[in-house]
């Protein structure tokens, strides 16, 4: 089964900073399902549960960013555990370079969300938690779902395998 990887933190640092949002898009029988975790209820157990069957795992500069804040959070080795294709180099080798929001400008893919970044994703996390907005939440955990479902388009435009 394949699956599609994003976290949201609170910074660039794995070793100061902390996930917030851990979010997968995995197939399942019927077609996909969308599994995000929030907060406190990102630990080894539940992030183990949200991976099982999965055979391979893919990410947008995972390598470097998201698989290094899980293992280094949750001491979880994602990249030894599972096959793990990191799509960013997929996109470097078809002369696709920036981030992945750049990426999916070039080659079309749309987001509902639009103007919101890594930066926003953190502030909207601290509007959540120091003033209880649940309209910032859900506007943060919409930002995932998109990155998500928009990292299953980009394999598909990418006819990675």
């Amino acid at each position: 089964m394949d699956a599609y990887l994003d976290i949201e933190t609170t910074g660039l640092s794995p070793w100061r900073d902390s996930i917030t949002v851990f979010g997968i898009y995995r197939e399942v029988p019927t077609g996909f399902e969308l599994i995000q975790l929030v907060g406190n209820r990102i630990d080894t157990n539940t992030v183990m549960r949200s991976l099982e069957g999965v055979r391979r795992l893919y990410t947008y500069n995972g390598t470097r960013f998201d698989l290094v804040f899980i293992e280094m959070k949750l001491g979880i080795p994602l990249g030894s555990m599972l096959i793990h294709r990191d799509l960013m180099y997929d996109c470097w080798d078809q002369g696709l370079y920036g981030g992945f929001k750049a990426v999916e400008q070039c080659l079309g893919i749309t987001r509902r969300l639009r103007g919101i970044d890594g930066r926003h994703a953190v502030q909207l996390w601290w509007r959540y938690v120091n003033y209880g907005d649940a309209h910032a939440l859900q506007t943060l955990l919409k930002y995932n779902q998109e990155d998500v479902e928009n990292l299953r388009e980009l394999r598909e435009r990418l006819r990675v395998a």
